[in-house]
């Protein structure tokens, strides 16, 4: 059996293939994981055009293309259902990489741009929720657009 690596329930997460470096909350009460996104435009060829918001505080964007991995209809810690596009992508966190799937959704609201649910927390991950960035620095000096 593979050993848990202990992370807090705010990590500073790795996506290599989108050269992005994001602070997500760790949340075991949502089964799928989810990213900021704003201008999410399908494309032929059943991919996707986004751009996902990197910070609250500044106007740092970054846009992105991915193949299109799944449709859903999610319901939001709200209740209220939305159907929403999936992609895949890697994660890189505390020492470990693992293909993840990701919702395309508008968080601006929220305080955490990204969330890691159970889906990509499972078997690789443990979270410390008494304890924030176990893993990673708690702050990093620039986020790489």
């Amino acid at each position: 059996m593979k050993q848990l690596r202990t992370i807090g329930w705010k990590e500073w997460a790795s996506l290599p293939e989108w050269d992005l470096e994001i602070r997500a909350k760790a949340d075991t009460g949502a089964r799928s994981s989810a990213i900021d996104c704003s201008n999410i435009e399908e494309l032929p060829g059943d991919r996707v055009r986004f751009t996902v918001r990197l910070s609250r505080k500044t106007n740092r964007n970054i846009t992105r293309e991915a193949p299109i991995a799944m449709r859903k209809h999610v319901r939001s810690s709200t209740g209220h259902g939305h159907d929403r596009l999936f992609v895949e992508t890697t994660l890189r966190l505390a020492g470990r990489e693992k293909k993840i799937l990701i919702s395309l959704t508008c968080r601006k609201q929220m305080i955490h741009r990204m969330l890691l649910g159970r889906e990509a927390l499972s078997g690789d991950f443990l979270v410390d929720s008494n304890v924030d960035h176990w893993a990673t620095p708690r702050k990093k000096k620039s986020i790489r657009p």
